[in-house]
């Protein structure tokens, strides 16, 4: 921790070497004072490593001054001559669910696809001591494991929600992650910053808040240091969850498979030591993006597993996706995010596709679509067969069940293709300019 309110806020870990690094900017105090010290680090080095900064706002509409503090980062960004983009967020209704949760989860949604649009591997988070203190103490009254109770790390790669071609591009970083909030705003006083206050944060009906408002000022005068003693305990438990991983990889071998967890010696294993195999599915769940389960739903789920007869399937809902248990594995189903593609066949080629006329003018008229299965859809996909239901389709395919609900194209209402099963073949045609349409993750 710096020890001199004056001194300015070093960069824990540095990012690896990249020519475009992003930065979320919130326009409060922490991220412009971590834009200023990056952009300062940035000049410094900029003989040796040119490197572009791209500052990302992310407005969630959910405070009445959102639209000036979108002005104040597009202003801010000019000033230090970075680039800049932003994100719109709509909560039609804030009443459901944790609003937080729910807006936390959907603008690390909205960074992650700005990274990926503008080639960002590196985005910088403005977390800093304090913040890491008020998670561990929200992880402890939620009764967390050690996972938890590890606190944000300050780097770590960025997979969820992203395709398998982006997923291993993007690392956040959290720079500031060993900074006080009172070295912070001691940086900003000394360097005449400027930033915008968020009146929600002074609404301790937020667990966050309260903690913030409430809890810390009264354990820093019960003990002196409370702050970064609990930052350190985070640093401390997340080394201990590293060798929970690697005993984790050790006991998996012969049930883990992949994303995947064989149910027979999943079950055996639990019967021999319930602790290491909880560790087990929690390594699983991690391996999947997933959030950690409560000790209540592990046990909930060991029951399930241990009832379930040979053969038959079961359904979890957790973290926002589907887990299923299908023929004795159990497997994370996320939804198909991806789009639909027309791509060129040679014209001097054999191979089938679409008349790229036919496709032109349908998309110029607005009719070419994206429809979710409904049921009863039929579609012939190879010559001289006949049309056939996606349930019979995705039958004869052994189509596991979380893969069935595939996105459909349509093109002037007709059914063109299924994603994973194939093009409608009375639409192909030989000759002429064809494309061929794909779904790419």
């Amino acid at each position: 921790m710096v020890s001199s309110r004056k001194s300015k806020p070093s960069l824990k870990a540095k990012p690896k070497a990249t020519k475009r690094i992003g930065l979320a900017l919130s326009g409060g105090l922490d991220s412009v004072v971590l834009l200023d010290t990056v952009c300062k680090a940035v000049q410094a080095n900029s003989a040796k490593e040119p490197t572009e900064v791209w500052v990302f706002h992310i407005h969630h509409g959910l405070q009445k001054p959102a639209d000036q503090w979108l002005e104040f980062c597009e202003k801010l960004a000019k000033k230090y001559r970075v680039h800049f983009d932003f994100r719109l967020l709509h909560f039609a209704d804030q009443s459901q669910g944790n609003i937080e949760a729910r807006a936390r989860a959907e603008r690390y949604d909205a960074l992650t696809d700005l990274c990926i649009e503008h080639g960002i591997q590196d985005l910088l988070l403005a977390h800093h001591q304090n913040d890491q203190a008020e998670t561990v103490l929200l992880q402890l009254l939620r009764g967390s494991g050690l996972a938890g109770l590890s606190g944000m790390p300050f780097n770590r790669a960025n997979t969820k929600d992203v395709s398998a071609k982006d997923a291993n591009t993007i690392t956040l970083w959290r720079p500031l992650l060993n900074q006080s909030k009172a070295d912070l705003e001691a940086y900003a006083k000394e360097h005449k910053l400027k930033w915008v206050e968020d009146p929600s944060n002074q609404n301790t009906r937020y667990r966050r808040n309260a903690i913030r408002k409430e809890i810390i000022p009264r354990l820093e005068k019960i003990q002196p240091g409370a702050i970064a003693n609990l930052a350190r305990s985070a640093d401390l438990l997340a080394q201990s969850q590293v060798l929970l991983d690697r005993l984790a990889r050790q006991d998996g071998k012969g049930i883990l498979e992949g994303k995947s967890l064989k149910l027979k010696p999943l079950l055996a294993f639990s019967n021999a030591d319930r602790p290491a195999a909880n560790n087990l599915l929690r390594y699983w769940l991690k391996l999947n993006d997933l959030a950690m389960p409560s000790q209540e739903r592990l046990e909930s789920w060991w029951k399930d597993l241990n009832a379930v007869k040979s053969g038959s399937s079961l359904e979890w809902q957790h973290d926002e996706v589907s887990i299923y248990l299908w023929r004795s594995t159990l497997q994370v189903a996320k939804p198909k995010v991806g789009q639909w593609v027309f791509q060129d066949v040679p014209a001097r080629g054999k191979s089938l596709g679409l008349p790229a006329d036919w496709v032109t003018q349908a998309q110029a008229e607005g009719r070419v679509e994206e429809r979710l299965r409904q049921g009863a859809e039929k579609i012939q996909i190879k010559p001289n067969a006949p049309r056939k239901t996606l349930k019979n389709l995705f039958q004869e395919s052994d189509t596991p069940p979380w893969e069935r609900q595939a996105p459909l194209l349509y093109i002037n209402d007709q059914l063109v293709a299924v994603a994973g099963v194939g093009v409608s073949y009375p639409h192909l045609v030989s000759t002429g300019r064809r494309v061929l349409p794909a779904w790419l993750e």
